[in-house]
């Protein structure tokens, strides 16, 4: 009875520890065959979702911003976004360093100082792009976020509704999911 006591235990520590080495994977598929060289240039945040308490309260008064993603030496890609902020222009680049899978990149929060994993769920290069990422943030709370990237400030009515399909799929509600209104404000920092 004690050697199977042991074997149990055993059993659910291998398991206990496989879980916390792989940790939580998001149930989100790669672009298949993605294509980093395609997928550089100038792109606008046109929709959000997260579980974040800070987007939840600030979300109304988020806008359109727009991002330049440029490739880096070693693979990966700086992410460089322009967005208004206290009725100034501000702009923040992040590293995003390749993760294995073409499409999947690891970036470290500027404030949190954890790491965040970013998925390239589905694009079509020339007009949408999906995103989707993960991660920790302060005593360890899990940080999820889908974006929706466009190519112009407008897009398609049906981009939208993937973009909130998609976003539901993921466990975002109505209530966490927002398009951000267009502005004329820190769009040609970039051009």
């Amino acid at each position: 009875m004690t050697a199977l006591h042991t074997l149990q235990m055993g059993l659910v520590l291998l398991g206990v520890l496989g879980v916390l080495q792989t940790g939580a994977q998001p149930q989100v598929s790669l672009q298949p065959n993605f294509q980093q060289d395609k997928f550089l240039g100038r792109w606008y945040t046109s929709g959000l979702a997260s579980n974040s308490s800070w987007f939840r309260e600030k979300k109304s008064a988020l806008s359109m911003c727009v991002s330049v993603v440029a490739p880096t030496a070693d693979g990966g890609l700086n992410l460089t976004s322009t967005f208004l902020r206290k009725e100034q222009c501000e702009t923040r680049t992040l590293l995003l360093r390749p993760a294995g899978t073409p499409g999947c990149y690891s970036y470290t929060s500027p404030h949190w100082g954890s790491t965040h994993d970013v998925w390239v769920v589905t694009t079509d290069y020339d007009e949408f792009a999906l995103l989707y990422t993960a991660g920790t943030k302060g005593l360890g709370r899990d940080f999820h976020m889908a974006t929706l990237y466009s190519r112009t400030q407008t897009p398609r009515a049906e981009i939208k509704e993937k973009f909130s399909t998609f976003a539901k799929t993921q466990g975002f509600t109505e209530d966490t999911i927002v398009f951000l209104p267009q502005t004329d404000k820190c769009m040609e920092e970039h051009k």
